[in-house]
């Protein structure tokens, strides 16, 4: 089974991943954040470093689903290659700050890869209020995202509710970050996977 969690920046995806992979025995492929050499640049100047990020991303998506994710058995993935497109290169452009000639070049390149790619079986969206993300921002304490201004995640937010609403190439379970804390609240992941056995994910038989 490969499960892929999807969220906003600070929504608690790695949290959860590392949770449930050892909870089921799922081999975790985390989104490559502190090696992407451009992102610490990206906050601090958006429109020189827009495409140069996302083509990263972009291409370590492809990496880790050809070295992992497609022949993978028990699997679960920190945010998907859909987000990239639909939410984070969808909004540089709608701002400005990814010009037409470049996101034009993204998308063209982000089709052809997306058709190389195995879908997930389920996705698990945790959805964030804005004022959670950021207090969750801040706990985790990485130097480039602490000036992340709150309107872009106003406008990632808006974009996730979109991409959540028409996405269909699997099921979907909406685990709600603002009244969950998987953390603090021990009660929280067992109710989590009461939910997900509804979906088929159980423990594997040793």
């Amino acid at each position: 089974m490969y499960i892929a969690v999807a969220g906003n920046i600070g929504a608690g995806k790695s949290t959860l991943v590392k949770l449930l992979s050892k909870a089921y025995a799922l081999q975790p492929v985390y989104e490559a954040v502190d090696e992407n050499p451009y992102l610490e640049d990206f906050y601090q100047d958006m429109p020189s470093y827009a495409f140069k990020s996302q083509i990263f991303f972009l291409a370590k998506r492809l990496e880790q689903h050809l070295g992992q994710v497609n022949n993978g058995d028990r699997l679960i993935q920190d945010r998907t290659i859909y987000e990239d497109a639909a939410i984070f290169a969808q909004n540089l452009f709608d701002e400005g700050l990814m010009d037409e000639r470049d996101f034009a070049s993204y998308k063209r390149m982000y089709e052809a890869i997306r058709l190389a790619l195995r879908p997930p079986d389920l996705l698990i969206y945790v959805q964030a209020s804005v004022e959670t993300l950021k207090a969750r921002i801040a706990l985790r304490g990485r130097d480039y995202e602490q000036a992340i201004a709150e309107t872009y995640l106003k406008r990632l937010n808006v974009l996730y509710e979109r991409f959540i609403a028409g996405y269909d190439s699997s099921d979907v379970l909406i685990v709600s970050a603002d009244q969950t804390d998987f953390i603090h609240n021990p009660a929280d992941l067992p109710r989590l996977k009461n939910r997900l056995e509804q979906f088929g994910l159980v423990p594997p038989i040793l």
